[in-house]
């Protein structure tokens, strides 16, 4: 609990300096998201590019996934309610930099593998969570990893800046943590057998497996997450009117998958369906969207 405590107060001096050290001379401040799409026709947004299915650079060196798919649904939104065109500048950023990117009013929006925390909360606006994920660990098959116990004094790898770092203490504070900068980078020092377990995003870590050519060798675990976590986009604080388009587009997809649109589904199963980058169960997709569409109100589709 003590390093847990430690841990927030380091992120909330971290995220506070980033805000004293913007400034607020700069117009920027004085004009709100919307109103920066609407004058420059621009939505910029900041996203990773190794963050499999959700954003990340595919074989024909495209930025695609699921999170983008959710961005230009925004983008369709805002430009159906600004009457104008709307072009979505997408933005490499690195996981330590999306809420001071956010902050800084670099971007406009990150939509990616956000997880809310209440600190978090403090600095910047969540969105409606569009998908549920949860720390687990990439290991090596036959590795008997994935319980608490077996996590004693192991090498576990996890992303700077990242949420599995504070679970995995809070699972086994005597694992030794190990921090990469990226999803590569960790899984390259798994197989090098210099840790003995990546922890990140289940998610994430099952994406990233299948485009190994080793993935047979690897696995995920434990079936169920340490910590179930909510997946968001966010926003700079005060913008409430840019907030409500993103749910609005947010919801409005979901609706439509729980509603069989032709379209939603195929936004959705080219990333989770039977045939997509990770399949899950089409029944529980649908519960989380049904249950997130019952916390907001259900929208007419067009």
């Amino acid at each position: 609990m003590r390093k847990k405590m430690i841990l927030s107060k380091k992120i909330a001096i971290a995220a506070l300096s980033a805000v004293l050290s913007l400034g607020l001379s700069s117009p920027a401040w004085a004009e709100t998201v919307m109103e920066k799409v609407a004058r420059t026709g621009v939505l910029t947004a900041g996203v990773q590019t190794d963050f499999i299915p959700l954003s990340y650079v595919n074989d024909q060196d495209e930025l695609v996934g699921y999170s983008i798919d959710i961005l230009n649904q925004i983008k369709a939104q805002l430009a159906k309610d600004l009457g104008r065109e709307i072009t979505l500048e997408l933005v490499p950023i690195s996981i330590g930099d999306r809420i001071p990117k956010v902050l800084s009013r670099d971007v406009d929006i990150v939509c990616e593998d956000v997880t809310f925390t209440w600190n978090r909360d403090r600095y910047v606006d969540f969105s409606v969570s569009y998908g549920v994920t949860g720390t687990r660990l990439l290991v090596k098959k036959g590795s008997n990893l994935g319980t608490p116990e077996s996590l004693v004094n192991r090498q576990i790898g996890v992303l700077e800046n990242g949420s599995s770092e504070s679970t995995i203490q809070v699972v086994q504070p005597q694992a030794k943590i190990v921090r990469f900068k990226t999803i590569g980078e960790g899984i390259a020092a798994l197989e090098q057998g210099k840790i003995d377990a990546f922890g990140s995003d289940g998610v994430l870590l099952e994406g990233a497996r299948q485009t190994l050519p080793n993935r047979d060798a690897l696995e995920v675990v434990p079936n169920l997450p340490y910590a179930r976590e909510g997946i968001a986009c966010i926003v700079p604080e005060n913008n409430s009117a840019f907030l409500d388009r993103v749910n609005f587009a947010i919801v409005k997809l979901m609706q439509g998958y729980v509603m069989g649109d032709k379209e939603s589904v195929a936004i959705v199963d080219q990333w989770f369906g039977k045939d997509g980058v990770i399949t899950i169960d089409n029944d529980l997709i649908k519960n989380y969207f049904q249950g997130v569409i019952n916390s907001r109100e259900q929208i007419k589709l067009n």
